[in-house]
């Protein structure tokens, strides 16, 4: 995983030569003010007080993030179906684009056909391509949303049939996580993202909490963020229409 310059530069401080020991409360303060590097690795750094822990973590988060992306592309590019983290809770996904890898999805689940997905896309140019001229105040309302929301835009374009709603709508989230933004700018399409769970069984908060028959039933398991314990929650949704919008999930 690519690491922010003033979080690399802070973790060499703390575990490079010459340095014994450091102040647990700085560090506390330090990870709260690096927001996304913090929300993923606080409970190891502040548990394992080890600079060589630091350094062999690191290490092979980067290399899992790495090879992860290529094994993802490659499952998706084959129309096959992942389990992966996102922005939110860990997802099962796949090509939105293709309907026989949706109906995988389906099948794992044992999900109502008729229930709609929620697709990932990595920018605002993403939601124009796959929607029929929506309303572009939807993308300020987004930048000032203090969490990660899911949008159902009315007259999905490009999107396999059983993705979308039966009204022809689709649930659409704009990913800041950067694991998911690398994954579709180079797929250069957007992704399924749908709870890892058995249809009406409760979501999994991190990787721990995935059954087993989840795990085995796609063709790649990312190991990325599996050992990540901190409780994630599904994300905000809203009905966006003619400018009034309609919370369905805060």
């Amino acid at each position: 995983m690519p690491i922010k310059n003033a979080t690399l530069l802070f973790v060499i401080f703390c575990c490079g030569p010459g340095i014994d020991s450091f102040d647990c409360a700085l560090l506390r303060r330090t990870l709260v003010r690096l927001n996304r590097i913090a929300a993923i690795y606080q409970p190891i750094l502040l548990n394992n007080l080890n600079r060589n822990n630091y350094s062999l973590y690191f290490r092979r988060m980067t290399e899992d993030f790495a090879f992860d992306v290529e094994q993802c592309l490659n499952v998706l590019n084959k129309g096959g179906i992942m389990l992966y983290p996102t922005d939110t809770i860990w997802g099962i996904g796949c090509d939105a684009t293709n309907a026989i890898a949706v109906e995988k999805i389906i099948a794992l689940k044992q999900r109502p056909a008729i229930k709609s997905f929620v697709v990932l896309t990595a920018s605002e140019r993403d939601v124009l391509q796959y929607t029929a001229s929506p309303d572009l105040a939807v993308f300020d309302y987004l930048q000032a949303a203090g969490k990660p929301t899911t949008v159902i835009y009315e007259h999905a374009v490009g999107l396999a049939d059983n993705v979308l709603a039966s009204d022809g709508s689709v649930a659409i989230r704009i990913c800041n996580d950067e694991f998911c933004r690398n994954i579709i700018k180079r797929f250069r399409k957007p992704i399924v993202s749908t709870s890892a769970n058995v249809s009406g069984m409760l979501s999994p908060r991190n990787f721990s909490e995935i059954d087993q028959a989840i795990r085995n039933g796609v063709d790649y398991v990312v190991k990325y963020k599996q050992d990540d314990f901190s409780l994630s929650a599904a994300s905000a949704i809203i009905s966006w229409k003619n400018g009034e919008i309609q919370v369905i999930r805060p």
